[in-house]
């Protein structure tokens, strides 16, 4: 039970270490693409090599120990273009001018950290309750950004600050449809953070169930090559008899 407790424990914080260095690395490549910090440039090109290197670790260390390396590959193709170098490849190969072909790859990088995003939300239909979580934090912010009369932009960050349950109190609805989407934002920030700690540790659960039938089900069918063999020993003895 212990031991379990253990891998269980390991296999959380291994999912949540990979998902915020792909949020990191995300955030990275979509300011980089609109031009509010360059990726070649000190801190940007340290953080996105040291995510770089543990992804391709991580990407390594997985296809060794698989058993079938071709259904690996291509269970994992969003993980194979998710550490598609893009800072430091192009200065190896003196070609750095070629800022088209890098910004293509930074896209296609994109979209690999996506897919890992993606499979991981999908964890007991949690992408579609991601899905709703962002819908109604964009309902909230035109909700509030109409009834307080502020901008959209500061009505989405009120938005996002309240359902995060972080609240800086730098902006506070003074009407009566603001504070009613401050509370329905309220309750979908305290739900989210439920349904996102169940569903990582119902999915942890069934994949070692998954693992434990494997196993059992190996363990049969040795046991039934061993009463195999042991049957055709009786017979042989019989026989010399």
């Amino acid at each position: 039970m212990k031991r379990f407790n253990k891998k269980m424990a390991f296999s959380l914080c291994y999912a949540w270490v990979m998902v915020i260095l792909a949020l990191i690395s995300i955030c990275l490549i979509i300011l980089d693409y609109a031009k509010m910090i360059t990726l070649t440039d000190q801190p940007y090109s340290l953080i996105d090599n040291v995510v770089w290197v543990i992804f391709v670790s991580d990407y390594c260390i997985r296809l060794l120990f698989a058993d079938n390396k071709r259904a690996f590959l291509k269970a994992n193709i969003f993980d194979l273009l998710s550490i598609i170098p893009v800072s430091g490849l192009f200065t190896v190969f003196r070609i750095s001018r070629i800022t088209r072909l890098l910004r293509l790859l930074r896209i296609i990088r994109l979209v690999g950290m996506a897919g890992r995003l993606k499979h991981f939300l999908k964890v007991n239909g949690l992408i579609y309750y991601l899905y709703v979580s962002c819908a109604l934090l964009i309902i909230s912010a035109c909700l509030y950004s109409f009834a307080e009369h502020t901008n959209l932009e500061n009505a989405l960050w009120w938005s996002i600050t309240t359902a995060t349950t972080v609240g800086y109190g730098d902006m506070t609805p003074k009407t009566g449809l603001g504070r009613i989407a401050a509370i329905v934002l309220m309750l979908v920030g305290i739900g989210f953070v439920g349904m996102l700690t169940s569903s990582i540790t119902n999915f942890f659960t069934n994949q070692d169930q998954i693992n434990l039938k494997k196993e059992i089900r190996s363990l049969h069918e040795e046991n039934t090559q061993i009463m195999k063999k042991l049957t055709e020993l009786q017979s042989m003895m019989k026989d010399d008899d």
